[in-house]
C-alpha cells in the first residue's frame, strides 16, 4: 500500500447530508463534543442558537462558560449564509466581516435531535444535540461515521454541561 493511499481518505471532500430543512434546523443546539477552535478550548455549557433574520441570513449566537461551569459567560454573535441552496447543507459562517468560513452539515438525525458540523480540512468539528447529552451508542455511531469521513476521533473532546 502506498503512502498516498493511506492519506487519500483524509483528502477527500467531506460528504454533506442530502438535505437540511432549515426551519427544523433553527433553534438551540448544545455542543456535545468538538475539535475546538482556539476560542472554544475549555468551554463549558456551550450552546449554538440559530435564527432566520429579516435580511435572509441566519443569526448565530455561540455562548459558553469559560474554563468551568462557573466561569465567565462568553458570547459570540455571527452570521451564516446558505452556500448551497439545493441541499442547504453547505453554509458560510461569518464571525466578522469580511471573513466567511465553511460550515458543512455532515450528519443530521432524521428527527433533528443531533447534528454534526464539519470543516473541509478536518481541523475542526462540532457534534451538537437538542439536549445536553447524547447516549453512548449514538456517539459511537457518530464517531464511526466521522472516521469513515477521515476524521481522527481521538482529537474529539467532550464539552461538559451542567445538569
Amino acid at each position: 500500500m502506498s503512502l498516498s493511499n493511506c492519506s487519500a481518505n483524509t483528502m477527500n471532500k467531506l460528504q454533506t447530508v442530502d438535505y437540511v430543512d432549515l426551519n427544523r434546523f433553527m433553534g438551540d443546539w448544545y455542543v456535545i463534543a468538538n475539535i475546538p477552535t482556539w476560542l472554544e478550548k475549555g468551554a463549558h455549557n456551550a450552546l449554538e442558537q440559530y435564527y432566520w433574520n429579516e435580511d435572509g441570513y441566519i443569526d448565530v449566537t455561540f455562548s459558553f462558560n469559560k474554563d468551568s461551569f462557573s466561569g465567565e459567560r462568553k458570547q459570540l454573535t455571527q452570521k451564516a449564509f446558505i452556500y448551497n441552496s439545493t441541499t442547504n447543507a453547505e453554509w458560510r459562517i461569518q464571525p466578522f466581516w469580511p471573513l466567511k468560513l465553511p460550515y458543512l452539515v455532515i450528519d443530521l438525525d432524521e428527527d433533528y435531535q443531533y447534528t454534526v458540523i464539519g470543516y473541509p480540512s478536518r481541523k475542526f468539528l462540532w457534534i451538537m444535540s437538542r439536549s445536553k447529552n447524547l447516549d453512548k451508542e449514538t456517539l459511537r455511531i457518530i464517531y464511526d461515521k466521522l472516521e469513515a469521513q477521515g476524521y481522527d476521533a481521538s482529537m474529539i473532546q467532550k464539552v461538559p454541561h451542567s445538569k
